[in-house]
């Protein structure tokens, strides 16, 4: 039979096992309550996140903004009084693929159809059909016949520096010819300036406005400089046969003014058309007078 003392013994015993299996249990329970709350901390520090993200803590809610598709710098009518004040055309929104079909009637025959390219000229077709919209082309000359084989209007003033007060950077103009070896001949390249091309013109270069150049013969400078917006379609014969016109003095010594007047009696641009621009030969169209 067992002592008395083995019987304290085994008893004693039981009560530290007693002791030691709640002590554990009270561990986990504070381990998994610990990591209950680090969890639910971090959770919400992943909201608070996400919702500062996205501007859940601003004072006021973000608006969507338009990018800009074309720039318009103002120019000072005070200081070049050659500047007509017609407003701004706008700066977002505008037909970026596709042709705009402008055309043009002289009083030297036409009329002269142009496709303007929207996807590699927004901003020239934009300010051109927005300046068509507001008649500023009409009943004005086409002041100069170029050195370079072009025909040069949309200047009202007739100087060579008036236009609308707004202007805006080139945005499509041809690379320069690439140089060949000295020891073969140079490739044969397309003109930068093919006869038919439509391009603006600015002064002091690349500030374009409301003047564009419409070439009757092909143009291929060293170092191209002109915003190429689009492509005659028609009326082309109407073009050359101003080209060939005399030319006399134009006040600075330049004899480039027509002999004749070379007047645009009207200047429109349709709707934006979902084709390609031309990319053949530009058309000829019966001369009337």
């Amino acid at each position: 039979m067992a002592s008395s003392r083995d019987r304290q013994r085994k008893l004693a015993r039981a009560k530290l096992d007693r002791q030691l299996a709640r002590r554990a249990a009270a561990a986990k329970r504070r381990r998994q309550i610990q990591a209950g709350v680090g969890a639910a901390v971090v959770l919400a520090l992943i909201v608070a996140g996400s919702a500062w993200a996205l501007g859940a803590f601003d004072s006021e809610p973000k608006k969507q903004v338009a990018e800009d598709t074309c720039l318009w710098t103002p120019q000072d009518a005070t200081a070049n009084t050659n500047l007509k004040e017609v407003g701004t055309p706008p700066t977002t929104g505008l037909p970026t693929a596709g042709t705009r079909t402008m055309t043009v009637t002289t009083n030297q025959g036409g009329p002269i159809t142009a496709d303007l390219d929207l996807a590699a000229a927004p901003c020239g077709a934009a300010s051109i059909s927005f300046l068509a919209g507001k008649s500023f082309y009409d009943n004005t000359k086409c002041h100069e016949i170029t050195t370079e084989g072009a025909l040069r209007c949309g200047d009202p003033s007739g100087s060579g520096i008036g236009g609308p007060t707004y202007s805006f950077y080139n945005e499509n103009v041809p690379t320069a010819p690439e140089a060949s070896p000295s020891a073969s001949p140079a490739p044969a390249q397309p003109p930068a300036y093919p006869k038919g091309t439509v391009a603006m013109i600015g002064n002091p270069p690349g500030s374009n406005g409301s003047q564009f150049l419409i070439f009757f013969k092909d143009f291929n400078p060293p170092t191209p400089g002109y915003t190429v917006v689009g492509k005659v379609t028609g009326g082309l014969d109407v073009v050359e046969k101003i080209g060939a016109l005399p030319t006399v003095d134009n006040g600075s010594g330049a004899k480039v003014k027509p002999k004749t007047d070379v007047v645009i009696q009207s200047l429109t641009v349709g709707e934006p058309n979902a084709a390609p621009a031309a990319t053949s030969a530009p058309a000829a169209s019966p001369s009337a007078g």
